[in-house]
């Protein structure tokens, strides 16, 4: 049987993107700072590296008043005025599902306001009513480092127990607005990512915590809380609604057989599955809390947030899926959160290796350990595309990743996990997340903008554009079919 045969009939073919990548229109509509605002392009590759990961005052004041250096999330790819263009065309690839995040700060542009901004919440109106116009289900993000940045200077970001009740007034006035037309809700993108986006995703200012190691785990139980809580009314606003955790797949592969290389891996994987612990199981697992007495780390938690983790948990599991690493007891030890490259597998142009059996792998172990839905909610080929002359973009190497990617979910479906969907990361070329370039491009549509913001923005279908269409078309006909025979 063909690994297409094997998707289900209501399998969600879905394309994801982030607002703060993609939406631009910075100070249009009443929107104010957010912390993807002051991520700067550098074009050091040294710097790039180490741009936007930690952050002090100082540093977000200096961002404010910058008025030379480059920030290409502020324009993005002008989606908040191309949107419905840009929709049409991922429709008529042949996405069934549409994932992009709210801009909190669209919202309440302070974070701290009594009352929303209305223009605001009518873009969203207008954004997701195209989507459904469009023949997609729409998936929304509540938070995809988009807090607004008054959050991270007047408070601490989530390492204030205050921004529970601010995230909650946000969430119950997004969930009450659009409940009627979306259901799929991610609460918190990637809650794992507090090394990596440890200021994007926390606003945690590191000269605002006496250590920033032990505010950032105090921060993200702050944010759990908080997700828990939006669970629960979410449910209360309609029975409908669904609310998922994410996490970016960061589970690692011994680097060899040796007892200490395979236990490091083991404990490196447990502190993954902590943040989708708590979430769909409600409690604080024993060995979080042994790691946190082994590195003398205090993590206030109250009785209330016992009860509110316990009674809000997560109706399914969705992660993002780029990448596999490899552990060892010397990494371990050291403290690396990241592991190294595994030697047997080819990588691309950014270091990042290429293993679809690692995602039937994820896929498989998330399943035998939660026993709920699942999806890829990113998983993509990020790569330098090229204009040609006459127009066209040739990029077999992303039809070949998602291809591959793609046959290995079929493949854990046919393991028995229940898979519900599948989204391609940037289906149209948007504003790198870690970098903030543009020239790394995920997308099966070509935006014609430089790292600079300079370009046309015409859009270009790629010829990983026509073979998703025909990828997805056959899947959908065979899984037809199935169905009824």
């Amino acid at each position: 049987m063909s690994p297409q045969n094997t998707f289900p009939a209501d399998f969600l073919w879905g394309g994801a993107i982030a607002a703060n990548q993609a939406e631009g229109a910075w100070k249009e509509g009443g929107k104010g700072w957010c912390l993807a605002d002051i991520n700067q392009f550098r074009d050091d590759v040294a710097l790039k590296k180490k741009s936007n990961k930690e952050m002090t005052t100082d540093q977000i004041a200096a961002h404010v008043a910058d008025e030379d250096g480059v920030y290409p999330k502020r324009h993005g790819i002008d989606f908040y005025h191309t949107y419905d263009d840009d929709l049409r065309l991922l429709s008529q690839a042949g996405f069934t599902s549409f994932r992009t995040s709210i801009n909190w700060a669209r919202i309440f542009p302070q974070g701290d306001e009594e009352s929303p901004n209305e223009e605001g919440l009518a873009f969203y109106d207008r954004l997701i009513d195209s989507v459904i116009a469009h023949g997609m289900e729409p998936v929304i993000t509540l938070s995809h480092y988009e807090m607004p940045l008054h959050l991270a200077t007047a408070y601490a970001g989530w390492y204030s127990r205050e921004l529970i009740d601010l995230f909650l007034r946000y969430a119950e006035t997004v969930l009450r607005r659009y409940s009627d037309r979306v259901k799929y809700w991610i609460v918190i993108n990637q809650i794992n990512l507090i090394t990596h986006e440890s200021f994007n995703h926390l606003g945690v200012a590191e000269d605002k915590v006496e250590d920033i190691v032990a505010a950032k785990h105090q921060a993200v139980h702050h944010e759990m809380v908080a997700a828990a809580a939006a669970t629960s009314l979410g449910r209360s606003i309609s029975s409908e609604n669904r609310f998922g955790v994410m996490l970016c797949h960061t589970l690692t592969d011994p680097a060899s057989p040796k007892p200490e290389d395979v236990f490091a891996s083991f404990r490196q994987n447990q502190m993954q599955y902590l943040y989708s612990d708590i979430a769909l199981r409600g409690v604080y697992p024993g060995y979080a809390r042994r790691y946190f007495e082994d590195r003398d780390i205090d993590v206030e938690i109250t009785a209330e947030d016992e009860r509110v983790l316990r009674e809000g948990t997560a109706d399914y599991m969705t992660f993002s899926y780029y990448y596999t690493r490899i552990m060892d007891a010397a990494g371990w030890d050291a403290g690396d959160v990241d592991g190294r490259p595994n030697p047997y597998l080819e990588e691309s142009d950014w270091g990042w290796a290429i293993n679809p059996t690692g995602l039937r792998m994820a896929l498989n172990a998330y399943w035998d350990r939660y026993q709920v839905p699942i999806m890829i909610t990113e998983n993509g080929f990020g790569a330098q595309d090229v204009l040609e002359d006459d127009g066209t973009v040739h990029d077999p190497y992303r039809s070949d990743y998602l291809r591959e990617h793609l046959d290995a979910v079929a493949e854990a479906i046919g393991d028995g996990v229940d898979v519900r969907g599948h989204f391609a990361w940037g289906p149209i070329d948007i504003i790198s997340c870690s970098s903030s370039e543009m020239n790394k491009r995920y997308g099966f549509i070509h935006v014609d903008q430089d790292d600079y913001g300079r370009g046309s923005g015409a859009r270009t279908l790629k010829d990983s554009y026509w073979w998703y269409r025909d990828y997805v078309t056959a899947a959908r006909s065979a899984s037809r079919k199935n169905a009824s025979s």
